[in-house]
């Protein structure tokens, strides 16, 4: 018992950086719903992509700095090649290229319109190739393609990691791990200490999909939805609150791009 003015306040300031990091978070995303590509930056992305041959990740370099704050497409590029002695990358990597060239001209240039065809583009790609299939057989030397410190700010990487936890169980508890693993090398026990300091913001209202708890706790979320998420549609949001449930307190870390996979 006399500890317990310790926890209430623990408990206490938990819930008001929550609060504090939702209200910025809705802050940001509704100025970023009204922000749009700018005619120079729209111009220089076309001609980046004409120019751009479908081989290798030239393409992708394209949305490098782009207003929209588009990042990570090159950097999965350069991942998926790493990994092309265990999966065919190439016939990703082309269709994701040949998408972009041919859907940039047509959308418009509203941030978020730009994003959803990125990651729309992303999903149909990873699905066509059977990323899955490969990351299923080859978990063990595929470790390059969760990177926790690359998923900030939220974006193309963030769609990324919600397309493996797709993959299957063996997938998702596989990506959780490694995240929860890379985050401690930063945050060291900060990482885990969440998930029983702050479990009483959890929300009731997650969608269940299994009677089976899963073997990991989840990490904690707000009951009006995941902090940290890519404009998604309303069928991925379940998959965006595991992701989130294991990135929501995370920041950018610089100078922190040598997390190695084992």
């Amino acid at each position: 018992m006399a500890n317990f003015p310790a926890v209430f306040l623990l408990l206490l300031a938990c819930q008001q950086v929550l609060t504090m990091e939702l209200h910025d978070v809705q802050e940001k995303q509704l100025s970023q719903a009204k922000r749009r590509l700018s005619p120079q930056n729209t111009a220089e992305i076309q001609s980046c992509l004409v120019s751009s041959g479908d081989v290798g990740c030239g393409n992708f370099q394209c949305f490098n700095n782009n207003s929209c704050e588009i990042q990570g497409l090159h950097q999965i590029c350069l991942t998926l090649l790493h990994n092309a002695g265990r999966y065919d990358s190439q016939d990703a990597l082309r269709c994701m290229a040949l998408g972009l060239r041919q859907r940039f001209s047509c959308v418009s240039r509203r941030c978020s319109a730009v994003r959803e065809m990125v990651f729309s583009l992303q999903r149909e790609c990873y699905s066509k190739h059977q990323l899955c299939l490969a990351l299923r057989d080859h978990m063990d030397t595929m470790g390059s393609l969760v990177q926790f410190h690359l998923m900030f700010p939220p974006g193309p990487y963030v769609e990324l990691m919600n397309f493996l936890l797709k993959c299957g169980e063996d997938v998702r508890l596989w990506v959780g791990q490694r995240l929860r693993g890379q985050c401690e090398q930063h945050w060291g026990g900060l990482c885990s200490s969440f998930e029983s300091t702050c479990s009483l913001s959890q929300s009731d209202d997650l969608e269940v999909t299994t009677t089976t708890p899963p073997p990991t706790p989840a990490w904690p979320t707000t009951a009006e939805g995941p902090l940290l998420q890519p404009s998604r549609p309303t069928e991925d949001r379940n998959t965006l609150s595991q992701v989130h449930n294991t990135t929501q307190y995370g920041s950018p870390v610089p100078g922190k791009s040598n997390v190695t996979a084992s």
